[in-house]
């Protein structure tokens, strides 16, 4: 006996993008809830979070004709030619505000699922602790603070902690009182040493950078700093962007030495056009 099924309804939507954030020293996913909003006030996005912890794209405007195309989506527009500006924040304060932007629409073909731009891959967000958040315990804690020649702290400041051969150990960026906290992940306790007379060493050097984009960051006088006063806009750099931009302005490298557990303390000044 064979039954025939009534179909009453049906809901079908194509999802147009996804975005995982992840911490940037550990690579985790994190779970808890972040605020994210575009960029452009007038946006009419829709973006809803799934069980996976991914934030995923529903609609947007400029894709509405994608929302129900599956086997051949729209050819226009073109693939990666949509740039929606988006900023992330936690509203619990373990991480620091940033901008990113996604490229839509995002490549359909499955066989290119492989590739950064696929609609099959989520985009991949790094963001990094603030100076109040917790840290593990093998993590060496490195405290950077930038300020102006003339004194004013620098918020929105891209930092990167580079080793040997040029090797990036940590990225961090500067809160709106100038401070960032880098940790520095996976310091070996002991290695072995350069010099002829030390056999093995507990110390890891590396240099400290620093890039600056005035028209992206902020400047606050020492006095606000000290009196709590925070700028009306926080800082909200996209660090993605900020080490290669045109009008970037950066430090004179600081060397550090580095040992596993053991915290260090590093002060760099900008000189700003």
């Amino acid at each position: 006996m064979t039954r025939e099924l009534l179909e009453l309804e049906r809901d079908e939507h194509r999802v147009l993008a996804a975005v995982e954030f992840v911490d940037a020293t550990s690579g985790a996913r994190i779970a808890e809830p972040l605020r994210v909003a575009p960029a452009d006030p007038a946006d009419a996005s829709r973006w809803l979070r799934n069980r996976g912890g991914l934030l995923v794209l529903w609609s947007h405007p400029a894709l509405a004709a994608h929302a129900a195309a599956f086997g051949t989506p729209p050819a226009l527009p073109a693939l990666g030619s949509v740039a929606l500006a988006l900023r992330v924040a936690d509203p619990a304060g373990r991480y620091q505000a940033r901008a990113f932007t996604l490229a839509l629409p995002r490549d359909p073909d499955p066989a290119h699922a492989a590739q950064a731009g696929s609609l099959f891959r989520p985009q991949r967000v790094e963001l990094f602790r603030s100076a109040a958040a917790p840290l593990v315990g093998n993590w060496t804690p490195l405290h950077v603070r930038v300020a102006e020649a003339g004194g004013d702290l620098l918020g929105g400041t891209l930092i990167e902690v580079r080793g040997a051969g040029d090797a990036l150990l940590a990225r961090g960026s500067t809160d709106w009182r100038g401070e960032a906290l880098l940790p520095v992940a996976a310091l070996p306790i002991t290695t072995w040493g350069a010099d002829d007379g030390d056999v093995v060493v507990t110390e890891t050097a590396a240099t400290v950078h620093a890039f600056h984009v005035a028209a992206l960051g902020t400047r606050t006088p020492p006095a606000w700093v000290a009196d709590g006063r925070a700028p009306a806009l926080a800082p909200c750099p996209d660090p993605d962007v900020l080490g290669s931009h045109p009008q970037r302005v950066a430090a004179t490298p600081q060397p550090v030495a580095l040992a596993a557990r053991r915290g260090a303390r590093v002060a760099l000044t900008l000189t700003l056009p």
